[in-house]
């Protein structure tokens, strides 16, 4: 953060390191009110590991987690290689345009799609893998399916794509603020499954992503019910009774959750 944390929090846990944004964004950049160039210099953290996990702040464990859900054997990145098109016009799906115009330029679609067959034609995706039968012979990506959930990465591959597209990379993090021509994250799980640096995992088995102004009621139950390992609860400000969803969200919560974290004071 930019030095905000809340007071419950125990800053003594020996588990946890509190980042400033000036120990790891360079100063140029700051300060920036943007999420997406806060992400973008994550392997930056003094000794962040190579290997990973990226979680939004409405991204919940609430059932066991084993790091092989995240990371395979070999050490490469648990995720799910599917095609499926951009259609939206919003801000987001511009940022998300601009990734694939730097894979495009990196990567021939073909090729990748040739040499790493067997991990995007996996089994384990399903009907997931609709769209990659239909667009496999385009010879460009559109876009590449993103589930919104914890997201394992390696520091190298941060750092690999950085090397290819510093200036872009630079211009994007001028962006103080959410822009539409923004780069993101995504541009860094893209290259990893363009590398082949990944194993095959389909994320939806166990994760969900619950947005509450249209799924409260589900979101609660999967939370109470502890149906996945992990949710994203996607919160907005047009849900309706507002106080009352946070309220029977708290309470699943603790029913699952009783004891008081080893974070807080």
């Amino acid at each position: 953060t930019c030095g905000q944390k809340p007071e419950w929090l125990d800053e003594t846990n020996p588990k946890l390191n509190l980042v400033h944004h000036r120990d790891y964004i360079p100063a140029e950049f700051l300060p920036t009110f943007n999420s997406n160039v806060i992400e973008l210099h994550l392997h930056r953290i003094p000794g962040l590991a190579e290997h990973f996990v990226s979680f939004n702040d409405d991204c919940y464990v609430i059932s066991p987690l084993p790091r092989e859900r995240f990371f395979a054997a070999e050490g490469l990145p648990c995720d799910i290689a599917t095609l499926k098109p951009n259609l939206e016009t919003s801000q987001w799906a511009r940022s998300i345009r601009h990734n694939i115009e730097l894979i495009n330029r990196q990567f021939d679609k073909r090729q990748v799609m040739r040499d790493h067959a067997d991990k995007w034609f996996d089994p384990s995706y399903g009907g997931l893998a609709f769209w990659n039968r239909l667009l496999k012979p385009c010879p460009r990506f559109v876009a590449l399916r993103m589930p919104h959930n914890a997201q394992p990465y390696t520091k190298t591959t941060l750092e690999r794509v950085w090397a290819a597209e510093e200036a872009e990379l630079n211009r994007a993090s001028a962006n103080r603020f959410r822009a539409q021509n923004d780069l993101t994250h995504e541009l860094f799980r893209a290259w990893q499954i363009c590398e082949g640096r990944f194993a095959p995992y389909n994320t939806y088995t166990d994760t969900r992503f619950f947005p509450l102004v249209m799924k409260p009621r589900q979101a609660i139950e999967a939370v109470r019910e502890q149906k996945f390992r992990l949710v994203c609860l996607n919160d907005n400000v047009h849900i309706r009774n507002y106080a009352q969803v946070m309220a029977q969200l708290e309470k699943a919560f603790e029913s699952i959750l009783p004891a008081k974290s080893s974070f807080e004071k």
